[in-house]
């Protein structure tokens, strides 16, 4: 009876056993839900989105090198003037623009946070940085309409609306998320890689940039690939400066739209199961694969950049 009772009480579960048990199952039951909305609003999105082609009958490459945007009129042949192409050429024109003009001073303030002045990058910039974070989208986007508009049209000409006013406002946005992300990337690299390369003869600044910055390149891409997100889907502030002309821009100063700017202006007049409707949602659809395009491509390049 003793030996039954020692063997009961050793294969009876313990408290942390079952605390185990329950923070597995819960875990479990998160990861379950956030797959299941994933999915859910690729699904739903795509069910809209693709009703364009198979209920309306709208051809796929016209629909995605058409230059005019005009769902309620149709063209000589009887086809829907849904061409998205001025939206498409407008989001990744800010979007790569504002990642070219902001990845530089982002990696400066980044080197100059983690290599150079830890101490004043921590007390000064990063306050700068964690306010400019906290800005919310359309104080961003009256700040562009009140100055960085009427310094395009006095400075280049034009109505002051574009993508360029545009880039200037995302580069502010995006700035401090590519900045944090790449004081993270550098602060990886392992102290011995420095202290190997000042062993050597090395300065301080071919340090930083032969050997620092070389060892966070998967990281430093990872922040603009986050960045180039943020822009690409950033609605409110961009419709504020860009013009939202759903013409197929021929400069930097000419007005254009995004599209986002379609999207939150369109998405409001529009019937439900509608022709004009069912094209916004398919400009939401190109809107939703467009990054994860993005992300995958540039995923490969640094694989490739950290195994050489």
């Amino acid at each position: 009876m003793k030996n039954d009772d020692i063997r009961a009480s050793l294969l009876k579960r313990s408290r942390a056993a079952k605390n185990e048990r329950f923070g597995k199952i819960l875990t479990g039951l998160c990861i379950l839900i956030i797959i299941t909305v994933v999915v859910a609003i690729f699904y739903f999105v795509a069910s809209k989105g693709l009703a364009t082609f198979f209920t309306d009958k709208v051809n796929l490459w016209k629909f995605l090198t058409g230059t005019i945007w005009n769902p309620g009129t149709t063209d000589a042949q009887g086809n829907p003037q849904v061409g998205a192409l001025p939206m498409i050429v407008g989001s990744f024109g800010v979007t790569f623009l504002a990642a070219i003009v902001a990845t530089p001073f982002a990696i400066g303030a980044a080197v100059f946070m983690t290599e150079i002045s830890p101490k004043v990058g921590r007390k000064v910039l990063q306050p700068v940085i964690e306010l400019l974070v906290g800005i919310p989208s359309v104080v961003y986007g009256f700040i562009g309409l009140s100055v960085v508009v009427p310094f395009v049209r006095r400075t280049f000409g034009g109505s002051g609306f574009g993508i360029l006013s545009g880039t200037f406002v995302l580069f502010v946005m995006i700035l401090p998320t590519v900045t944090s992300m790449t004081i993270d990337a550098l602060n990886s690299v392992p102290r011995n890689y420095r202290e190997a390369s000042l062993a050597l003869g090395a300065t301080r600044w071919q340090t930083i940039y032969k050997v620092v910055l070389r060892a966070s390149t998967s990281g430093i891409i990872t922040a603009v690939v986050f960045g180039m997100s943020r822009a690409f889907g950033e609605a409110l502030a961009v419709q504020m400066v860009i013009g939202n002309a759903m013409l197929l821009p021929s400069n930097l100063i000419s007005p254009a739209s995004t599209l986002t700017s379609v999207l939150t202006m369109g998405m409001g007049n529009s019937v439900m199961g509608s022709l004009s409707n069912n094209a916004l949602w398919s400009l939401a659809l190109l809107l939703l694969i467009m990054p994860l395009i993005f992300n995958i491509i540039i995923r490969k390049i640094a694989k490739k950049g950290a195994m050489r």
